[in-house]
């Protein structure tokens, strides 16, 4: 059986962007395992999301949502004591977005800290099922700062490697989330990178940005941080409209990035670039060449730019057709 279905674990969540007038905010459905949940579809690739949402009007739209793009949610959980995470999200003059904090909750805590590994072993027969027919799992560090999130992703890591299912893991260092959790505001700085730089070495694949390579590894070369990682993963460092820089399957190089003068907003960019690349990955093959991972890296990267056109992550997300119309815009 030929592997080609993903599964993401982590955060689904609302993104309260301010709008340009700064006269208010607009939300949209976010959280970046979700949102690659989503691109991934879009993209002509089977995906499931693993995650704790509110049982509240916004847990019911994310399920709309993953209904509507045909993500599967066999595995989403709906806590009844906690909300759906709302995160403030404030923009500069060039679009690039930077977080301002959460919106109150009357609950103690929110509903992605308290993902819950009982509930996914109510399921295991369905899971090992779905991993079978898995060849990626995505996941990023968000959800480690809580204790009972980090247990079940934990979990999920151990079952999914009995099947070989590949890891893939997105950095997203988000220190606002480990400031305003009630089990990990008092954890140092310097143990939270020490817990996820540990965690780090389950990657067979790594993506993180510049500044998140520079924090974590001192070093942008990703050769080099491979190099540190017990587990040697291929490496892409992002850097917003600069240069992507990757070690994959052993070779090492730098791709050019398209930019646009219409970016509206550039939350979900960085998801959508990270489907992209899982898409090309899977619908293409593993690249073995340096033109093959050139190919991978610009498609990716068209996911990106594309999100970035409009307001809001999921909504923006660019489909199949239009990543290839675009590319051979390029060409033509």
């Amino acid at each position: 059986m030929k592997k080609k279905k993903v599964i993401c674990i982590g955060e689904a969540l609302i993104d309260r962007i301010r709008n340009k007038s700064n006269q208010g905010f607009t939300d949209f459905l976010g959280g970046a395992p979700a949102n690659v949940a989503c691109a991934l579809r879009k993209l002509k690739i089977d995906s499931t999301f693993i995650g704790s949402l509110g049982n509240d009007d916004y847990g019911k739209k994310f399920i709309a949502q993953f209904d509507q793009l045909g993500v599967n949610f066999d595995f989403l959980q709906l806590d009844n004591d906690s909300s759906t995470r709302v995160v403030n999200v404030d923009r500069d003059k060039f679009g690039d977005r930077f977080f301002s904090g959460f919106e109150n909750s009357s609950n103690l805590r929110f509903a992605d800290e308290v993902l819950s590994k009982k509930l996914i072993e109510k399921k295991i027969s369905n899971l090992e099922k779905s991993f079978l027919e898995t060849k990626y799992l995505v996941m990023g560090t968000i959800l480690l700062s809580s204790p009972m999130s980090a247990e079940t992703i934990f979990f999920l890591l151990e079952q999914a490697k009995k099947f070989e299912v590949k890891i893939v893991i997105d950095l997203n260092w988000r220190e606002v989330f480990w400031d305003h959790s009630s089990f990990s505001s008092e954890i140092s700085k310097a143990e939270r990178e020490n817990l996820i730089k540990k965690f780090l070495n389950h990657a067979n694949v790594l993506k993180l940005a510049k500044e998140e390579a520079t924090l974590f590894f001192e070093d942008k070369n990703p050769f080099l941080i491979s190099q540190q990682l017990s587990n040697r993963p291929d490496v892409i460092i992002t850097d917003g409209k600069n240069p992507v820089e990757w070690y994959i399957n052993g070779l090492q190089g730098i791709t050019e990035t398209l930019n646009s003068q219409k970016i509206v907003d550039t939350t979900g960019a960085g998801d959508a670039f990270l489907a992209g690349l899982i898409s090309k990955l899977i619908s293409s093959g593993y690249p073995s060449n340096e033109q093959d991972i050139e190919d991978c890296i610009k498609f990716a990267g068209v996911c990106g730019l594309l999100t970035c056109l409009g307001e809001g992550a999921i909504e923006q997300q660019p489909y199949y057709e239009k990543v290839n119309k675009f590319l051979g815009s390029l060409i033509s």
